[in-house]
């Protein structure tokens, strides 16, 4: 395991007690009521940062708003999955050269176990370039990588290309915690983001509330008892209306999120609670500020 010195909070400027909080809105691009939600919680709430299915009907729209607040921190939600029953999407690629990623209609699968069983190594990696080449050439200017349904950060494998993502566009990554990581290989792996210069969070947060009824509760809670370092917590702001209600079927916590983290109460409590909001913008400038050692991460 990498041997840490400072946090990247330190590294960022601010003191080593300092508690920084990324406010992170997954999911941007799924649809148009996810959108409104994201717009809305970048524009009138405390979220911080986004990242965009590139894989969704809905990502033009994500783009748009990219090319329109050039100064909004948004990355990239890297996806192998397509988790819902009825509203599906396929490969940014043709789909005759990515096939096992795809089911028998040409979606991707739907859970990460599938992805797990039957996706090559090789098609996986050319599809998730596809979609951080497809966001770029749209003008989005994208601050950060991340993993939807958490693919590509369970299985050392599949972490292994989440790194070289990182270093050949030199973006920094959501990454859980690294006293929590215990997946088999992951000491290598974290030494060869160290040796690229890849910054991450020092805290992630990704599960929410157990119920509607508690999402102020358990988000205020959260607020109030945050470590020093950087924590990223993400979460999936949207607008319940019909279209959302038809395809997600955590629509409602989805709407309670994004109502939570617009609310002024919970800005005066942020502000009360003396943390610091930070985007991913902030941690890629530091890494590409700091050149990686020539160490350079694994290939296939």
């Amino acid at each position: 395991m990498a041997n840490e010195t400072k946090s990247t909070a330190e590294r960022l400027g601010y003191a080593a007690d300092a508690r920084a909080l990324i406010l992170n809105a997954d999911d941007f691009g799924m649809c148009h009521d996810q959108n409104e939600g994201v717009m809305r919680g970048l524009k009138e709430g405390v979220f911080t940062s986004s990242t965009i299915l590139v894989t969704c009907p809905w990502f033009e729209e994500a783009a748009d708003f990219a090319r329109n607040n050039p100064a909004a921190d948004l990355g990239i939600h890297l996806t192998l999955t397509a988790e819902w029953d009825s509203y599906k999407w396929g490969p940014v690629s043709a789909r005759h050269s990515v096939p096992s990623l795809v089911d028998e209609r040409g979606y991707l699968w739907q859970t990460v176990a599938q992805v797990y069983e039957h996706a090559r190594l090789d098609e996986a990696e050319a599809e998730l370039r596809a979609q951080i080449d497809k966001a770029l050439a749209a003008g989005i200017d994208a601050t950060h990588l991340d993993s939807h349904m958490g693919t590509l950060q369970l299985r050392a494998d599949y972490h292994q290309i989440y790194a070289r993502l990182a270093d050949d566009y030199r973006l920094p990554l959501r990454l859980a915690s690294r006293r929590r990581i215990g997946i088999e290989g992951m000491g290598a792996i974290l030494d060869q983001l160290d040796a690229a210069g890849v910054v991450t969070p020092d805290h992630l947060v990704f599960n929410g509330p157990p119920t509607v009824s508690e999402t102020e509760s358990y988000w205020t809670n959260l607020i109030r008892t945050l470590k020093p370092g950087v924590t990223e917590i993400l979460c999936h702001p949207a607008i319940a209306r019909d279209e959302l209600k038809s395809c997600a079927r955590d629509a409602a916590q989805r709407e309670a999120d994004f109502r939570y983290f617009i609310a002024d109460k919970t800005r005066q409590l942020i502000k009360h609670e003396r943390v610091e909001m930070v985007g991913f913008r902030q941690l890629r400038d530091l890494m590409r500020r700091n050149p990686p050692t020539p160490v350079p991460l694994p290939r296939r």
